[in-house]
């Protein structure tokens, strides 16, 4: 992109698990190439515990991250907003491109079917970094 930098947001319903992963996948990914932030339509009170075991395999802390809520700004901010399970309480700003990524919610699920989620969300992390640096 020649010195520009693309912003993408994650969207999930609660901001615990998904989108968490998928942010701190993609800024591991972009090496600061690109912006990233997620959000939630009904935020949780914290990340999912097995979230952060798994991200902890991978090097990444997510235990003092907060979940928060989605706002129209963060839409407006993005230049491609992935969305993962928020259907029709994702907001919609013209201009925006759009990506749903049908992801299963790790919560409550066994450590092995988050790692397998988290394997899946840096595959497509990766592609979507590789496609924004192309761009």
């Amino acid at each position: 992109m020649a010195g520009l930098m693309a912003n993408a947001l994650f969207v999930c319903l609660h901001n615990a698990g998904r989108s968490q992963m998928s942010q701190a996948l993609f800024e591991r990914a972009a090496a600061g190439r690109h912006g990233a932030r997620s959000a939630g339509t009904t935020p949780g009170e914290r990340v999912h515990p097995e979230v952060v075991t798994a991200m902890r395999e991978v090097g990444i802390d997510l235990a003092e991250r907060i979940p928060r809520g989605l706002t129209e700004d963060d839409a407006r901010w993005a230049d491609v907003v992935v969305t993962m399970g928020c259907g029709d309480k994702c907001p919609y700003i013209p201009g925006r491109r759009y990506v749903d990524w049908d992801l299963a919610d790790p919560a409550g699920r066994p450590l092995a079917e988050v790692r397998a989620t988290r394997e899946e969300i840096e595959r497509r992390v990766r592609a979507l970094v590789a496609e924004l640096d192309a761009a």
